[in-house]
């Protein structure tokens, strides 16, 4: 080979490395979005079914529901614990394995939360129970919405 073909040769091939590599860029955020999703899906699937639970136990008894309780988790690690709700089951019920981790947590920061009486919107939690999860990432996704809008 020639000094001229070895050039050539060398320039077409960082021309396509510099095409593949925002690509790859891109398909690492789709991932981690899905990731987000998914994780996002597997919380609130796990609170809406403690939620259940709790409402089934009262309407058969088990427990007595007291005034200003919402039925939701007080914490996310009672998804973790499980309850047997007064005998509504006879083995403790668990809902999660573990709490998934949020992808784009760069501080560590965990999972934002929202409790019953809160706003929809809200990046405070109330405190009193866990209504809902959302990520508390500032970055913006593939199609333009915050990650906390999830």
């Amino acid at each position: 080979m020639t000094l001229i073909e070895l050039v050539i040769a060398m320039a077409i091939l960082a021309i396509l490395a510099a095409m593949v590599i925002p690509l790859a860029e891109v398909t690492v955020t789709r991932t981690k979005e899905l990731e987000l999703r998914r994780a996002l899906r597997t919380i609130r699937t796990a609170i809406d079914g403690y939620k259940e639970d709790y409402d089934k136990a009262v309407a058969e008894k088990k427990i007595f529901a007291t005034v200003g309780e919402s039925g939701y988790p007080e914490e996310l690690e009672k998804l973790l614990e499980g309850n047997d709700w007064s005998g509504l089951y006879p083995f403790k019920k668990k809902y999660l394995r573990r709490i998934p981790g949020d992808p784009f947590d760069k501080d560590d920061n965990g999972w934002g939360l929202r409790a019953y009486s809160d706003d929809a919107d809200s990046t405070v939690w109330g405190g009193e129970d866990v209504y809902d999860v959302y990520s508390q990432s500032e970055d913006i996704a593939l199609d333009g919405t915050t990650y906390r809008d999830w």
